[in-house]
């Protein structure tokens, strides 16, 4: 790609694409993107991800072409990096570093300033940018081990910084972000000025994109604004799209009425003609002339109104089209509640392995939210509850029955289908019970037959959630770890709406702020070196 003449943009064209399973994702697909900020939102399953990675050159299209003008940066949403890695090598400017710092101990060989070419401020520039992104305490040489896994997401999107790019994808950027990450990176995007392309189930990201595409049935439909213009102009879409279903189905049932009665007037005509005809008390030639213009006109009569009706219900089927009915999750928790008072867990002076310190007494029904920065210890004091780690020191009690929900997502075996994978957790379950289970999570006939290994983010925890629920005995205390990333935005809301009726104990371990204000929490607990009381307030 070359340094665009003008505007830098990103377009493709006929786009095709499907799984090697022959499963088709887009056909004949086109989209364009100017430059500002757009944000791609879309069911899980809608290709979102897929897209992003056809537009970064990840995949190739089947058929169709993909044009960007402009250099390409991507950020994906699963991100590796090698943990032995120094930082400037994850930047991606070990090389002109390397050579600066040799022509500072005096070798002038043209190798070295034709690695440094133009990148003279190289090391300045970095500590800039990492600055910017709340990474100052990163040193240069230090390796990617040696950093959260938020922090390498940061370090990911520094790099994509350094080398200035004119097109800017970001998959779920800020998924795993502590709250000063996520200020962080929604500044980096506030500030980006050439084309953006995001998607995200993260609202407050999402209030800041220029335009909305909403990627549905292989298609884009754009939409000016945030996501809360997009929110309301789709809210006003429905209403109108409902009165037209209601006003079409009125009309149907009068053209229906019509016709029946036309029928009806039809057939009075039909034996009074019988009954002259069978009186004789008219030619016969005329008689026969009566007759066939009788039926000519029946036969037109009914026509018409066979034709109105016909016209009506297509009416109502377009109709009917412009109103989403869009499949959500219909996540059912287990009847679970705990009585007031009661005590469901106890960690006594625990040391968990990062070396914090936590005690902790939890009663039936409490609902915990656990906040803290990257690499506080979150997810390690979620496992240690489990059991796996043991705790350094101190003991862990659980006195109810437990889920976890791990943020990795790493309950099922990438080999092995959903219904295969349920029946290993739950044993006792039918196979009709387990399809069943999997059926209100989305996953119906073949696709509960898929291998965990071919899923979304998105479609992952669906079928890792179906799987935590289905276990028996059902939990009393639930523990979920950034249970909304990777969750499109209507998958968040079901979510929220399950825990809100959940009736046992809850932790929450999630960045998510606005997320956890609507759970109902009654203890907000944050993480750092030891476990302490926080206001939810200074936390919005």
């Amino acid at each position: 790609m070359t340094t665009p003449a003008h505007s830098p943009s990103l377009s493709c064209s006929r786009l095709s694409f499907s799984w090697p399973d022959g499963s088709p994702v887009f056909t004949d697909f086109d989209l364009a993107v100017g430059p500002g900020r757009t944000g791609l939102i879309g069911l899980n399953g809608s290709g979102k991800s897929t897209l992003l990675k056809l537009l970064a050159g990840e995949l190739r299209p089947d058929a169709g072409s993909v044009s960007a003008l402009g250099e390409v940066g991507y950020l994906p949403q699963d991100l590796t990096l090698d943990t032995a890695l120094r930082v400037d090598e994850a930047l991606g400017i070990a090389g002109a570093r390397a050579a600066l710092h040799a022509i500072e101990a005096g070798d002038v060989s043209e190798e070295q300033f034709t690695a440094v070419g133009d990148d003279w401020d190289v090391e300045e520039r970095a500590r800039a940018t990492l600055d910017q992104l709340g990474l100052a305490h990163v040193e240069l040489d230090r390796t990617i081990g040696e950093v959260s896994g938020g922090e390498s997401v940061l370090l990911r999107l520094a790099a994509l910084l350094l080398a200035r790019p004119d097109v800017l994808l970001l998959d779920e950027p800020t998924n795993n972000l502590d709250r000063a990450a996520r200020r962080r990176l929604h500044d980096a995007v506030a500030s980006f000025n050439g084309v953006l392309v995001v998607v995200s189930h993260d609202r407050e990201l999402l209030a800041l994109v220029d335009r909305i595409a909403d990627l549905r049935g292989g298609e884009v439909v754009w939409y000016g604004g945030n996501l809360a213009a997009y929110e309301e102009a789709v809210a006003a879409e429905q209403q109108a799209a409902e009165r037209m279903v209601r006003a079409a189905e009125t009309d149907v049932r009068r053209q229906q009425r019509e016709l029946s009665e036309a029928r009806t007037k039809l057939a009075r005509r039909a034996r009074y003609g019988n009954k002259v005809q069978a009186s004789r008390s008219e030619p016969k030639i005329l008689m026969g002339a009566r007759k066939r213009k009788a039926q000519e006109s029946a036969g037109k009569h009914r026509i018409l109104h066979e034709q109105r009706l016909e016209e009506a219900k297509e009416r109502l089927e377009e109709a009917a089209e412009r109103v989403r009915e869009d499949d959500e999750i219909r996540i059912e928790l287990p009847f679970t509640a705990v009585p007031r008072g009661r005590k469901v867990l106890e960690l006594d002076d625990v040391e968990l392995r990062n070396g914090a310190r936590v005690t902790l007494d939890v009663h039936g029904p409490d609902r915990i939210a656990l906040v803290g920065a990257n690499g506080a210890g979150k997810t390690t004091l979620l496992r240690t509850i489990t059991g796996q780690p043991a705790p350094a020191a101190g003991e862990v009690r659980t006195h109810v029955p437990l889920r976890y929900l791990p943020q990795r997502l790493d309950v099922l075996d990438d080999a092995l289908s959903l219904v295969e994978n349920v029946a290993a957790l739950a044993p006792e379950a039918t196979n009709q019970q387990i399809r069943s289970r999997l059926a209100r999570f989305l996953f119906r006939g073949r696709h509960a037959d898929r291998a965990v290994g071919t899923l979304s983010g998105g479609e992952r925890f669906r079928a890792t959630l179906a799987a935590v629920m289905l276990t028996e005995p059902g939990p009393q205390l639930l523990l979920l770890d950034e249970p909304t990333n990777n969750l499109d935005l209507s998958s968040v809301r079901q979510l929220r709406e399950a825990l809100a009726a959940y009736e046992g104990a809850l932790i929450v371990a999630s960045h998510d702020v606005p997320f956890l204000h609507e759970l109902g929490i009654t203890r907000w607990l944050e993480l750092d070196g030891e476990l302490r009381e926080v206001d939810p307030t200074v936390l919005r």
